[in-house]
């Protein structure tokens, strides 16, 4: 059984993420594990991993079992570490950043782009929307718009902690599209 770390840690040690297999996806291999800004530090990991996905998971179905599987992977993972951090949401948890930001990277050629293709993703003006993205994401999983919030405060396990950040990439697929009408591009 993994050792409890007080709550005043704010990092744990890298042996953490080896004491139990939750840890090391929770703390998303690793990025979580950043002393600065841990949260963003999992969601540039999910930008990073996302065009490998794409290759194992080719088509939007497969991508959204495969997301759907992780969501609720997620719920396990986050609240077994957790529980084992001694905070339910303890920052170095960043699995419930990268699998909702993987979704936004997801649906971003259906938001921006009429080519299904994909081909986007490595464009200059892909760059710039996943540049929008990224910051739509962090900026919705910090400032926690309701119902992302009642999930934050009130709901005090793994699926609370996946469903708040569920709720900033719903946001954060909105706002891009709404950008996207309101734009000349």
């Amino acid at each position: 059984m993994a050792q409890l770390i007080k709550p005043k840690s704010p990092t744990p040690p890298l042996r953490f993420l080896f004491a139990h297999p939750a840890h090391l996806v929770a703390c998303g291999f690793g990025s979580g594990l950043s002393r600065f800004a841990p949260g963003t530090a999992g969601t540039l990991f999910a930008w990073g991993t996302y065009p490998l996905l794409r290759l194992a998971y080719p088509g939007d179905a497969n991508m959204a079992v495969f997301l759907l599987f992780m969501f609720i992977f997620g719920v396990w993972v986050c609240h077994v570490t957790g529980r084992h951090l001694g905070v339910v949401d303890h920052g170095s948890i960043v699995w419930d950043e990268i699998v909702p930001f993987w979704a936004v990277l997801m649906f971003m050629p259906a938001v921006l782009l009429p080519s299904p293709h994909g081909g986007y993703f490595f464009s200059p003006l892909g760059l710039a929307w996943q540049t929008a993205a990224f910051l739509g994401f962090r900026f919705y999983d910090i400032v926690k718009p309701p119902p992302a919030g009642f999930f934050d405060k009130r709901v005090k396990n793994g699926f609370g902690v996946m469903m708040d950040d569920a709720v900033a990439a719903a946001y954060t697929v909105l706002t891009l599209a709404l950008l996207k009408a309101l734009l000349p591009i």
